[in-house]
């Protein structure tokens, strides 16, 4: 028999257009020699532009089909992707407290990569409330992080965050006008290390997604956090740096490059 492969559920919405949500944490993590299972959160009519459209699933099912699954499998990490709606992050949160040992790393998902609002204060209070102290490892862009903290001053935002309750927060910082892409990870109430990217020329259409789910696969091989943030930043780079264009919009990360021997 082949040997087991660690299991990574995933909770993130449907992209119709395929380079960001469910179907981008599917590749990843078959990339990563992982077993994707999946809780859709939400549908969306979106395309390679930005979200037209955000619908919801309901908590009942979302909590029915988590359970299902991990009534059924081992699951190594929890990766939380959109969200869009309070009561599914109320649901969310009614799944993790039962799983405290399973790590989580959760993609603070509150716009499209086009600038659709993804979010409302409602939907932050929850997750900064409930979410953050069952959180492993948060993945923000540097909008998202000034969002959840209410703070401009990222060093701040990235300490509040971890007041708040997550163990680890990498604030990303694809987002500023700087030359070089400096990415900032925050652990032990300090800033622990600050990663300088070169900044690649192209809009790229589920890079956080990426990050994240990657951060999630090597958490589930066994890999620290630290490491994992290491490297999962430098597999997402080189998907961000081999993309490819589908659509009008972005591009989609290439994240099929990384070949089976280096898991």
């Amino acid at each position: 028999m082949n040997p087991s492969r660690p299991i990574v559920l995933s909770f993130s919405g449907h992209d119709p257009s395929g380079g960001a949500g469910i179907q981008a944490d599917i590749e990843t993590l078959v990339s990563h020699q992982c077993h994707a299972v999946s809780v859709i959160t939400a549908l969306t009519e979106q395309d390679t532009r930005n979200v037209k459209r955000l619908i919801p699933q309901s908590s009942e099912n979302i909590i029915s089909q988590a359970k299902t699954l991990l009534d059924d499998m081992a699951v190594n990490a929890f990766k939380i992707g959109l969200i869009g709606h309070h009561e599914t992050a109320l649901a969310i949160y009614a799944i993790l407290k039962q799983y405290p040992e399973i790590p989580v790393i959760l993609d603070p998902v509150l716009a499209a990569g086009g600038g659709a609002d993804l979010s409302n204060d409602r939907l932050i209070a929850t997750v900064v409330d409930l979410l953050l102290p069952c959180t492993t490892v948060l993945t923000p862009n540097s909008e998202e992080a000034r969002k959840l903290a209410n703070l401009e001053d990222l060093s701040e935002c990235g300490l509040s965050l971890l007041e708040a309750g997550s163990e680890y927060v990498l604030i990303t910082g694809t987002h500023e006008s700087t030359p070089s892409v400096q990415n900032q990870l925050f652990h032990d109430e300090r800033c622990w290390e600050t990663y300088t990217w070169e900044r690649l020329p192209a809009s790229y259409h589920g890079s956080g997604c990426t990050l994240a789910t990657s951060i999630a696969a090597l958490m589930a091989h066994g890999l620290s956090p630290i490491q994992a943030v290491l490297e999962a930043q430098e597999y997402t780079w080189n998907s961000l740096n081999t993309a490819y264009q589908t659509g009008k919009g972005q591009y989609n990360p290439n994240r099929f490059f990384w070949m089976e021997d280096d898991v």
